[in-house]
């Protein structure tokens, strides 16, 4: 091989272990990036938790509320479980309730204020492996007795379905998704609040659907995935490194 065509072969790849290097670089620092995020989410989150329930905004600052700033705040109010039909949102285990790990729905119920308006309420778990319309069904028909209810829970948004998101199941009124807008334009339960309530208390006497505290939970890997994507630019600049000076001996 010519002199000039070893150079340019060397050149070309000194450019694309350059490419690797700063590739395997900056996903290390957006690793690390997404790790102080994580942080100042769990920091935040287990503040909001901890904290004594407040009431619940009135609906003329509904719409200024937002998840960056509200998701997880505790608040209390009374409610009368409307005569409606409920919403089953399937489970496979959940990150914030350590009472809740095994496959089951979630009991979505619209809820009226003393002024009116409505607010969806994700009244707890219920055991329903196979998701089955007659638990659920067994599980919130108590909970429906035209009386109000004083109520303690957390302000939750909804979800936006993802890719792999299965399409709602009308004829079980089974969701996928904590969509609980999509949930009531489906069932007619009209307008309702831009947030849900998850709640914590009261439960049934036979806690089912089974209410409770949330807890922070969320998975921190990125460290470890920083330093892979670091020890992987290294590892592309030794290999760099030991072909060259082969290249320079042969």
């Amino acid at each position: 091989m010519s002199e000039p065509a070893r150079k340019a072969r060397v050149g070309g790849f000194a450019l694309f272990t350059l490419f690797l290097t700063a590739a395997f670089v900056a996903l290390g620092v957006w690793q690390l990036q997404r790790r102080t995020a994580k942080h100042e989410l769990i920091a935040a989150l287990t503040e909001r938790l901890a904290a004594a329930p407040v009431a619940l905004p009135p609906p003329a600052l509904w719409t200024a509320l937002n998840p960056a700033r509200d998701e997880f705040r505790r608040v209390s109010f009374t409610a009368t479980y409307a005569a409606l039909p409920d919403a089953m949102v399937y489970s496979s285990g959940s990150a914030v309730r350590k009472d809740a790990s095994s496959p089951g729905t979630w009991a979505f119920l619209p809820a009226r204020l003393s002024t009116g308006e409505t607010v969806v309420i994700d009244a707890g778990f219920v055991e329903n492996t196979m998701q089955d319309r007659g638990v659920e069904d067994r599980a919130v028909k108590k909970l429906v007795t035209g009386q109000p209810v004083a109520l303690t829970g957390y302000l939750r948004f909804p979800e936006a379905p993802g890719w792999l998101t299965p399409a709602e199941n009308r004829d079980k009124r089974l969701w996928f998704v904590r969509d609980h807008l999509g949930i009531a334009s489906a069932l007619g339960w009209g307008t309702v609040a831009p947030f849900y309530v998850d709640l914590e208390h009261p439960a049934p006497a036979n806690s089912i659907p089974r209410p409770g505290p949330l807890d922070v939970n969320l998975k921190d890997d990125h460290l470890q995935y920083a330093v892979t994507w670091f020890t992987l630019a290294g590892a592309v600049l030794i290999a760099f490194a030991v072909w060259a000076r082969g290249r320079r001996q042969g």
